[in-house]
């Protein structure tokens, strides 16, 4: 059960607990891409190989962890605001992007399921603005959340170089291009209404 005075602080607006855990992960996601590509820095010549993997997967799992607790502090505690609108799925795809770009250039991730997956992104992030201009309701949608675990999952097993890393990347590709075509019919759909 969560102490009294700990409800009222988190309710001071003064203290925006999901605007500082994804600010946090913002700052992960350089430390991320650190881990999977620079291995061959000198600070760094006495670890073994292995370790890379181990703190680079721990600092994802560590991010994927303060995703989840920030949109539930924001929507339990009403902390909502346009800040960590903006913070939070910038926060996602800077993480996405410095996992999958980082697995790429060590030959761990298909080129062209990551093209596919942060091409999506960027189109549906701008389509997000545009939405946001209209003033249409941008939320995420089910699909939008099994595709962001999906991509999780397949960046944590790639890292680790776990089995089935590989095809869990391309099921995050599936997902993802679907929860991107219902997104763009999702606009389609509440632009024409306004049409009418």
């Amino acid at each position: 059960m969560v102490e009294p005075h700990l409800i009222h602080k988190l309710k001071n607006r003064n203290l925006n607990i999901p605007n500082i855990l994804a600010g946090f992960r913002i700052l992960l996601a350089p430390v991320l891409l650190l881990f999977l590509v620079y291995r061959d820095i000198d600070i760094f010549g006495l670890w073994h190989t292995s370790w890379f993997d181990y703190l680079a997967g721990l600092v994802f799992v560590v991010a994927s962890v303060t995703d989840f607790f920030d949109g539930y502090v924001a929507r339990e505690f009403d902390q909502m605001t346009t800040l960590g609108a903006i913070l939070d799925p910038l926060a996602d795809k800077m993480l996405m992007l410095a996992g999958f770009l980082g697995l790429v250039y060590m030959g761990r991730a298909d080129v062209l399921a990551v093209f596919l997956i942060l091409s999506r992104e960027f189109f549906i992030t701008g389509l997000r603005v545009v939405a946001v201009s209209q003033g249409h309701d941008v939320s995420s949608t089910f699909s939008g959340k099994v595709k962001t675990v999906m991509q999780m999952f397949a960046i944590g097993f790639l890292v680790m170089q776990w089995q089935y890393g590989t095809a869990l990347l391309w099921l995050a590709v599936l997902f993802t291009l679907y929860s991107g075509f219902e997104y763009i019919a999702n606009f389609i759909k509440i632009t024409k209404k306004l049409e009418d």
